[in-house]
């Protein structure tokens, strides 16, 4: 049984969060920073991990994911500054140091 993630991404000045689920949390991160994955956090460069959670089985990280993307921003903000009050990149912790470029807003850029 794959274990499943619930993580928060966000952008330069933590103004706009994205929540998702994936069983491989330090993939999934490197291609939010890297730009990989089209769509809304490539759109608002949320390429700071603030927040996440072994939820256990994937089911119970999908149910999880379903859960906070229903919460209000508020109590989403309160739930990253809960483990990461001053909602730090979390990024290196996944993907172990110097595994992408320091500046996430550099990647891909001449």
């Amino acid at each position: 049984m794959k274990t499943g993630y619930v993580y928060i991404m966000t952008n330069f000045k933590r103004t706009t969060f994205y929540t998702g689920v994936t069983s491989d949390l330090a993939c999934r991160v490197y291609q939010h920073r890297a730009g990989e994955i089209e769509g809304f956090t490539k759109r608002y460069r949320l390429k700071y991990l603030v927040y996440f959670e072994d939820a256990g089985a994937m089911i119970d990280a999908i149910a999880r994911e379903k859960q906070l993307k229903n919460w209000h921003r508020e109590w989403k903000i309160n739930l990253i500054k809960s483990i990461n009050p001053e909602m730090k990149d979390l990024s290196d912790e996944v993907l172990g140091e110097g595994e992408i470029d320091a500046d996430p807003d550099r990647v891909g850029t001449a």
